[in-house]
């Protein structure tokens, strides 16, 4: 036998490419249906850099999304509520591209289960959720993970869901469902993975970002940091949720990628396995907003298209003024005032809340199109109306304004809480929190003082028709669901509600979402005149006005 006969065989070098996209909320196409303008990024420029992946990897290229892909663009909305009689454009899209993986996202599981289970059936790929339970079987609601072989490596996708949905979604949308805490899931299924499936790799698909948001003893929103750094046997971690570029490598070595949103980039990780052993791994985030428009992409969903851009410009009404959100931060504001007027015409009930949903957007004055009300009324809540002692109600302002406006010790500080950050040797000024979460009210007058501590700034001084206002006595409160469901937490860390109770103290919940009621109310008005209530302000005005001129032109250059 010849010594070349002997001579063991080299192990073979096998390399996988990876490629994440996350939270692209109906971004599908280079069109902003909202804005009525071109669009950055997009899944249509993702196309031709996937095409040209794939020339290079053929099927070791294994492509992956995060969820949140069934909200944003009026694009979804279209074919989830409107257009339901043909496949969700968010399914087709998914198949056009060939998508290996899908997991749930919060926004997904928001449309409810009559439109996700229908995206779920059209997808060509397994929703991936392994920490979403069926409250029945007690086994995963979907597909846990999905395991792939590519020149026999054995390479596992776990996905999980960020378990914060109870405290953003009503039951009737997740009924049958229950969300396991990550870290614990987690470890569990990855031993399933290495032991039982013989994975090679372990790949984490997580709709969850790396850290933050809502924690309670159950459970943390944004887990993915936690994952990576106590549970042993990931290779990458893909994740999402919380609209952050991030690459980073954890002291265990597990590679972490989230590519933020709306398809303006992919992550991708390179891997390198030989004997079954990860031998090297990269990870990249790739802007999207330079590639070209694919345009067999396009020609493939141009009936789409103008079928969703038939449905956008149609004119509904006219407004004789423009309304900006900005002006809804520095006081009562058209913008807000007007989804006020809507909550409290709808419900008849006592007092609304509400908070700008956009951070910086315009309705111009004049023809008013259906692609407007994605300005006016970003998501798909419903209107609830909800018990709340005076207290309550103060207590739920005192927070809100607390995460809104600082405290002023001389005429000269700032008025808004602000987050000051430095761009390139420019300061850029935003706000500390979630401007979302901002909520003022209507029907009621009152004052924020500005110079006063946290959860003394508020002072109620009666109801705008004149009733008197008591912190003893019981109100009706129109509020959006995200609200009404304990989103943002003003009803648990504000007004002080027990979370398990909120349910009790619901008493209407709208069978259609804001959005609906809005077109119709604009419809019925057919011309607009939209006005602030002026039932609250910031006081003492003599600091409050100059601070906010100043603080106005600091964070919007107006």
């Amino acid at each position: 036998m010849s010594t070349i006969a002997l001579m063991a065989k080299p192990a073979k070098t096998v390399t996988i490419r990876l490629i994440e996209t996350s939270d692209v909320h109906g971004a599908f196409f280079p069109y902003d249906f909202t804005e009525r303008k071109p669009m950055r990024g997009t899944m249509a420029r993702v196309s031709t850099y996937i095409k040209r992946q794939r020339q290079q990897y053929g099927q070791n290229l294994i492509l992956l999304d995060n969820g949140d892909i069934l909200q944003g663009q009026p694009t979804c909305y279209y074919t989830n509520f409107i257009k339901t009689d043909e496949p969700n454009i968010a399914a087709e899209v998914i198949n056009y591209l060939k998508y290996d993986a899908q997991t749930f996202g919060n926004h997904d599981v928001e449309t409810g289960h009559k439109v996700y289970e229908k995206w779920i059936r059209e997808l060509h790929c397994p929703t991936l959720g392994a920490n979403i339970i069926d409250q029945k079987s007690g086994k995963p609601y979907v597909e846990p993970y999905l395991m792939l072989e590519r020149e026999g490596v054995r390479i596992a996708i776990l996905g999980l869901l960020t378990p914060a949905i109870p405290n953003w979604l009503h039951q009737s949308l997740w009924s049958g469902m229950k969300f396991e805490e990550m870290v614990s899931c987690a470890r569990q299924w990855v031993k399933i993975l290495r032991e039982k499936e013989q994975a090679d790799v372990v790949i984490g698909l997580f709709h969850s970002g790396w850290e933050g948001g809502i924690s309670t003893p159950d459970y943390d929103e944004n887990a993915a940091q936690k994952v990576a750094e106590q549970v042993e046997g990931f290779d990458v971690i893909f994740f999402g949720h919380d609209h952050h570029e991030r690459r980073i490598t954890t002291a265990n070595g597990t590679l972490c990628l989230n590519p933020s949103c709306n398809a303006l980039n992919v992550v991708q990780a390179t891997i390198q396995v030989r004997n079954g052993k990860v031998i090297s791994k990269k990870g990249e985030i790739v802007d999207m907003t330079g590639e070209e428009i694919d345009q067999e992409f396009m020609n493939h969903f141009q009936p789409q298209i103008d079928s969703i851009r038939t449905f956008v410009d149609r004119q509904i009404g006219t407004f004789l003024a423009p309304m900006y959100s900005y002006e809804s931060f520095f006081g009562s504001a058209p913008f807000t005032d007007y989804i006020h007027a809507l909550q409290l015409e709808h419900t008849g009930a006592d007092l609304s809340f509400n908070a700008p949903l956009v951070f910086n957007t315009v309705i111009n004055e004049g023809p008013i199109y259906i692609s407007d009300m994605f300005k006016l009324y970003r998501f798909e809540n419903q209107i609830y109306v909800v018990r709340m002692t005076g207290r309550e109600i103060r207590q739920h302002l005192e927070l809100s304004y607390d995460q809104w406006v600082n405290t002023m010790q001389t005429p000269d500080d700032h008025i808004m809480l602000l987050d000051t950050r430095m761009q390139g040797d420019q300061h850029r000024y935003g706000f500390k929190n979630l401007t979302f979460n901002f909520d003022s009210a209507s029907g009621i007058d009152y004052e924020v003082d500005v110079t006063k501590p946290d959860g003394q700034k508020v002072r109620i001084l009666q109801f705008s028709d004149g009733r008197p206002f008591s912190e003893d006595s019981v109100y009706r409160v129109a509020m959006n669901s995200y609200r009404g469901n304990g989103g943002g937490e003003l009803l648990i860390r504000g007004a002080g509600i027990p979370k398990d109770s909120i349910p009790s103290r619901i008493e209407y919940m709208s069978e259609r979402d804001q959005r609906y009621y809005l077109t119709e109310k604009i419809t019925r008005e057919g011309q607009v005149t939209p006005k602030a209530h002026g039932n609250w302000r910031f006081v003492p005005e003599e600091w409050a006005l100059p601070a906010i001129e100043r603080d106005r032109k600091l964070i919007f250059k107006k």
